[in-house]
């Protein structure tokens, strides 16, 4: 006779259930896609100065979506790839070249959204470029309130260790920036597209630090996916 199989052991209870527990898991997920993966942080950038540029050239609504979905998407993708390889990580404990493949592939995707977006952005330019040539002064206060506060929200999502007054005071400063971008926007949308970035930065911000001290509690080191 074969030997019974052993017990599973239950999922441990994740303390809550309904619509707002699913958006805090959601949100978690976010937040933690940000925190260990290098590319995710490299989209999160490059989606403040997509916002930024989208806030400083008035855009018609079709250029508006376009923009904001690429963006999304993208996200989409990188979350998706962050859970396959956890996934593959979890389901293979040792070298397999199936498991190497599926994760180069899901990279794959993302890498070619990514190209895609830069090609529809540059096309959205072009297609643009005599509006982008009378808003000069417009693009000029963009560029100066835009570059400092894409500094800021950089500092934000760098996994460098740091004071934490440092994180502060870029979340502090980059509110500031956005709220006098905010003042004379080409477009709200996008205003409040590079908001919701700036909020996501300071919470990764604070998620990462808050590991770093329970690491130091458990003197376990710190682990970062850089893919």
């Amino acid at each position: 006779m074969n030997d019974p199989a052993p017990p599973r052991t239950p999922f441990p209870s994740r303390g809550g259930v309904g619509l707002l527990a699913s958006f805090r898991y959601a949100w978690t997920g976010l937040i933690h896609t940000v925190v260990h993966q290098r590319n995710m942080r490299v989209h999160l950038v490059s989606a403040v100065l997509v916002g930024l540029v989208g806030s400083g050239i008035p855009l018609g609504l079709a250029e508006k979506v376009t923009l904001i979905f690429c963006v999304l998407l993208i996200f989409f993708a990188e979350i998706l790839n962050s859970a396959l390889e956890h996934l593959v990580d979890l389901a293979v404990q040792q070298f397999d070249e199936k498991a190497r493949l599926a994760k180069d592939a899901a990279a794959a995707g993302v890498m070619v959204l990514a190209f895609g977006t830069v090609v529809i952005f540059a096309a959205l330019l072009v297609h643009n470029w005599s509006v982008v040539l009378n808003s000069g002064p417009q693009i000029a206060r963009q560029v100066a309130l835009g570059l400092p506060f894409t500094a800021c929200v950089t500092l934000l999502v760098l996994p460098r260790s740091r004071p934490a007054w440092v994180d502060v005071a870029a979340f502090v400063v980059a509110a500031v920036l956005l709220g006098l971008q905010a003042t004379r926007t080409a477009s709200s949308v996008f205003t409040a597209l590079t908001a919701g970035l700036l909020v996501i930065a300071g919470a990764a911000a604070r998620t990462r630090r808050r590991e770093a001290l329970g690491q130091k509690k458990t003197g376990s080191s710190p682990v970062s996916h850089q893919t």
